[in-house]
């Protein structure tokens, strides 16, 4: 079976063309975006395989479709970029892996946490430059702090643990409360108690069109002032320009975050020899109280191996008509 793999980087091709012993699977890797404009590279190919920032409107899918493409391997968790309804009336079926490496991302929001907090990046920067000084270094203690979690699924219910083991008080926000998490003390609260109670908010549910700007103006004001925000999930869970508002009144005291609303013309990308056009990013950097990294929550060794054993499990497992475990649908 042909598969287009796009958005695809050095590592990509070492952890599949390591898996990708014996399954029958051939694979053409693109470094480019899949969307309206590359999909001419898709004939002849059976199936795609995609990341967070490749576009599958109706118009691709339907060029897709065009093509004889009947699979959309999504080498990642998240389907929002997917019009899922388009995918099918065109009977092309849709396959993620729903849970990589849940300690990858909820590891890495505890680092953003820890680095905003106590401030190690600059300390690093200053000792290099040999100003070993503490001034404006100040930070404070996790023990004893609420910390809100939005989405306690996989993800979200690791990020729990790891909080109580810094001795945290832990509110969450889920439809569906864990009830493991509820037994070892998680406290299930509404929204705006979550909100108003949280010294720390971190974000771990899914983009979806209820979730969409779920951070905005109006939630900001029921958070405590100078608390810390948190986002390892999906950009446009918060409404950056509301945001930035919330930075310059000091509502948001700390901002931390892997994803961004407009990332997919940055992120993945080296653009150092290049002048940014995106001012919105540009304001957000230029707080020393925001902290900003480039979507790589999910990159560690353990998750590449099991993103790239169960992607090409799926393809196996449509290739060979068996039952579709991770399939998606509208």
């Amino acid at each position: 079976m042909k598969i287009a793999f796009f958005n695809t980087k050095s590592y990509d091709r070492e952890y599949f063309d390591r898996s990708n012993k014996n399954t029958g699977i051939e694979i053409t890797y693109f470094d480019g975006t899949l969307n309206c404009e590359t999909t001419e590279l898709t004939k002849g190919y059976e199936g795609v395989c995609v990341f967070v920032n490749d576009q599958l409107n109706a118009d691709v899918i339907a060029k897709l479709a065009e093509h004889g493409t009947r699979l959309i391997a999504l080498r990642c968790a998240g389907f929002n970029n997917v019009d899922l309804e388009a995918a099918a009336r065109h009977s092309i079926k849709v396959v993620r892996v729903p849970a990589y490496s849940p300690n990858a991302v909820a590891e890495h929001a505890v680092a953003l946490i820890l680095t905003l907090n106590r401030k190690t990046h600059k300390a690093y920067n200053r000792v290099r430059e040999s100003n070993f000084s503490l001034e404006r270094l100040t930070g404070f203690n996790l023990q004893g702090k609420t910390v809100g979690v939005i989405g306690t699924g996989k993800i979200g219910a690791t990020f729990c643990r790891i909080m109580q083991g810094f001795q945290c008080k832990v509110l969450a926000q889920d439809p569906y409360p864990n009830k493991d998490l509820q037994k070892k003390g998680v406290e299930y609260v509404k929204t705006d108690e979550l909100l108003s109670r949280s010294d720390i908010i971190s974000l771990h549910c899914p983009l979806t069109p209820d979730s969409k700007h779920l951070i905005n103006k109006e939630s900001i004001k029921k958070m405590k002032r100078g608390v810390m925000l948190i986002n390892t999930s999906r950009g446009a869970l918060i409404n950056t320009q509301d945001a930035i508002k919330g930075l310059k009144k000091g509502r948001i005291g700390y901002l931390g975050i892997d994803v961004y609303e407009q990332e997919e013309e940055l992120f993945f990308k080296d653009l150092s020899e290049n002048i940014i056009q995106d001012e919105t990013i540009m304001r957000l950097m230029s707080f020393p109280n925001v902290l900003i990294t480039s979507h790589q929550a999910f990159f560690t060794r353990e998750a590449l191996e099991q993103i790239a054993f169960v992607t090409l499990q799926n393809i196996q497992d449509f290739k060979n008509e068996r039952p579709l475990k991770n399939e998606v649908s509208a």
